[in-house]
């Protein structure tokens, strides 16, 4: 927020594949952006597939209520890209904090992406931290085309925990919707809503009294057999050794969904990277390295 008004940032990326000069067996994918303050894209990098990895700045250091923001990828065909957050995002209370608004005004996030075939996005922002009193929202819509790859991993703490925070009257939300373009028409393959409040946090059937959650999907670019989804979910579910909180995850028609419940998002980030693993071996891709921005890395 920049003096009473409001922020409304927005982000637009555009990858698109070309043939690296010094290998025309190569592929490599660049971008294109334009984004509106406070979001602004830092330096690229590429990985050994040739995929654009791209850190997303937020220079405002966080949100507050009735802030927006907007951001919209479009993956071009054989694209490979990753987005990630430079920090973590942090939501400030609002409810009781305004005369005008009492019960408080919610800060919001829309993201669309847009994949063309064959295309690779992988949207990895760091975590988001909702404070006491803070109202959060977010809708995130994925259009897919044959044979492209959507993953995502998020995770959210709710409340400052380590300051003796709870989240009292603030809340969050979350829209997830995933469609594919197919030979018949549209097929969803995902439609995800969720909301985490006080009363969620406290219950044992909820969180429990946890304040982490995360939640880590992947849309994969073809239908997985009965063999392959076996051995990836066993996979998984050995991948949570070791690490605190409840963690639960289960296949989609062609794809993956993984949940975690508990005390840490390290444990959440540990284990959703190395679930980021096990995806990336099914595409025949290297094994991922965390970006640089990132704090809590594995050894």
């Amino acid at each position: 927020m920049t003096g009473d008004r409001p922020w409304h940032g927005q982000c637009s990326l555009q990858l698109i594949s070309k043939t690296a000069a010094d290998d025309l067996q190569s592929q490599l994918t660049v971008h294109q952006s334009q984004c509106t303050a406070p979001f602004k894209i830092q330096r690229a990098n590429l990985d050994d597939d040739g995929r654009c990895q791209l850190p997303l700045l937020h220079t405002a250091g966080g949100l507050v209520g009735g802030d927006q923001l907007s951001v919209n990828v479009k993956a071009g065909a054989s694209s490979r890209g990753l987005v990630t957050s430079v920090a973590a995002q942090k939501v400030y209370g609002s409810v009781g904090r305004s005369k005008q608004h009492p019960k408080g005004l919610w800060a919001s996030q829309e993201c669309h992406f847009e994949l063309a075939t064959n295309a690779d996005l992988e949207w990895l922002p760091q975590e988001l931290v909702v404070f006491q009193g803070g109202l959060y929202k977010q809708r995130m819509q994925v259009e897919l085309q044959p044979k492209a790859s959507f993953l995502s991993a998020e995770v959210v703490r709710l409340g400052r925990t380590a300051a003796g925070e709870t989240l009292n009257e603030g809340a969050w939300r979350s829209s997830l919707e995933i469609c594919r373009q197919t030979p018949i028409g549209r097929q969803w393959e995902l439609v995800d809503q969720l909301e985490l409040n006080s009363d969620v946090l406290q219950n044992l059937h909820g969180m429990g009294r946890q304040p982490v959650f995360g939640s880590f999907v992947w849309a994969a670019p073809d239908p997985l057999t009965a063999e392959v989804m076996e051995t990836l979910l066993r996979n998984c579910r050995t991948d949570r050794a070791n690490l605190e909180g409840s963690m639960a995850c289960g296949g989609l028609d062609q794809g993956l969904v993984a949940r975690y419940i508990g005390p840490s998002s390290q444990a959440a980030r540990q284990w959703f990277t190395r679930i980021w693993a096990r995806t990336r071996q099914l595409r025949r891709l290297s094994t991922p390295q965390p970006p640089r921005e990132w704090p809590l890395q594995e050894e």
